[in-house]
């Protein structure tokens, strides 16, 4: 192995060699370099590696992100009465549509109640029945059923619901509904007007109570396109799934509209065009940041502060008065002993204490970000009420770089 022995005085260059051949009078031959020098790059690309690869990737899939335009749900709602009740049912003087309803119903069995005969049901509801019609839904199939009381029903509990129409937006009928009730709720009174009542026992539902009867029309083996309607409006978001579409698909395939819809060229054939949507909504984007929000329930006094929330420097101090007044009242008795011109009487005796709390002051720092924001205020002690008092006035001091929402 030959060597190469250049050297350079070490006064001259400070204990180092031209190129570095030679170090402190230490002699180096090149393959030694070029091994170091390997192995020093290996270790920075695995520490880079490992440093990409410990980074979170918040990537979800198409389905969870966007809809299919036109895919949807429909509303169906009907009338109909729950018979079978335990002494439950309507009051039939206060809700007299339940008596038609009976009377009505009787009629079509042959049934002829006589005029002025007044109908006096304890064991009968008039309820309202809704579902939800489910995309694709066929004839044949079931869907679940809510059943609620439109009367003054104690209780639907052990009812069975009769034959009831469900309608759609449009007037006509898509399902049928019948069947026992599921009611969660009970309650129980007594005969001096007390009662106990758990949960809600005048709603209940019925799985699979409804047979669909009628498929909804739908354009989705006709159109032409695809459109993708994003849960939550966001340009970066829909731009992401325009390009990850096409990376995967082909350039041109998709293009971004707007914030919220995203057109995707799709086969004709409706074979085709079913394995392609089951493609297309198993591909993973990365959505876009939420923009900087502060959301206040002033009901409840629920604060959630986004992830992009930032505050200028700003320094804050807040306090509060309490205010405690206690009423002590006593009764002052005649001085003399057996004294008849006197009479014990109840005078008042308040006390009134105010209290100032130790407010101490804390600064936000240029750029703060949500976990400092956070810690800020538990070092402090502040209250959700505080905390809402503290954003409002970040807010109106321009420190505070979010929308503030007040739900």
């Amino acid at each position: 192995m030959k060597q190469i022995k250049k050297t350079v005085s070490a006064k001259a260059m400070n204990g180092r060699a031209i190129g570095g051949r030679t170090i402190s009078g230490r002699t180096i031959n090149r393959k030694t370099i070029g091994a170091r020098t390997t192995r020093t790059a290996r270790f920075v690309l695995i520490a880079a590696a490992a440093l990409a690869a410990a980074e979170p990737v918040l990537a979800e899939r198409v389905k969870d992100l966007a809809a299919v335009a036109g895919v949807r749900s429909n509303q169906l709602v009907g009338y109909g009465l729950v018979v079978g009740l335990d002494g439950t049912g309507d009051q039939t003087s206060q809700t007299p549509f339940t008596v038609q309803s009976i009377k009505s119903m009787l009629t079509q069995f042959g049934v002829t109640i006589p005029p002025g005969v007044s109908l006096q049901l304890k064991n009968v509801a008039a309820v309202s029945v809704h579902a939800a019609l489910p995309p694709f839904a066929k004839p044949g199939q079931t869907i679940d059923v809510t059943v609620a009381s439109i009367g003054n029903a104690k209780s639907l509990r052990g009812g069975s619901l009769l034959l009831a129409p469900l309608r759609g937006a449009d007037g006509n009928v898509y399902a049928i509904a019948q069947g026992n009730l599921i009611v969660s709720g009970f309650g129980a009174s007594g005969a001096d007007g007390s009662k106990v009542t758990v949960n809600i026992p005048s709603a209940g539902r019925i799985p699979n109570g409804a047979t669909v009867e009628r498929t909804v029309p739908s354009d989705f083996h006709t159109r032409e396109d695809i459109v993708l309607n994003l849960h939550m409006p966001d340009f970066t978001t829909s731009h992401r799934l325009a390009v990850s579409i096409n990376e995967s698909l082909g350039e041109g395939t998709a293009q971004s509209i707007d914030a919220v819809s995203v057109r995707v060229r799709a086969p004709e054939s409706p074979s085709q065009r079913t394995s392609f949507l089951a493609h297309l909504e198993n591909l993973t984007v990365q959505p876009g940041s939420a923009s900087a929000k502060v959301i206040i329930n002033s009901r409840t006094g629920t604060v959630v502060i986004g992830s992009e929330v930032r505050v200028t420097p700003a320094a804050v101090s807040h306090g509060s008065l309490v205010v405690t007044i206690s009423e002590r009242p006593f009764a002052s008795q005649p001085v003399a002993p057996f004294s008849n011109a006197g009479e014990t009487v109840v005078l008042p005796d308040s006390e009134v204490e105010i209290t100032q709390q130790e407010s101490k002051m804390f600064l936000f720092e240029p750029g703060t970000s949500l976990n400092e924001i956070v810690q800020a205020v538990n070092r402090v002690g502040a209250a959700p009420g505080d905390l809402v008092a503290i954003l409002e006035a970040l807010k109106q001091a321009g420190s505070l770089r979010a929308e503030l929402v007040v739900i």
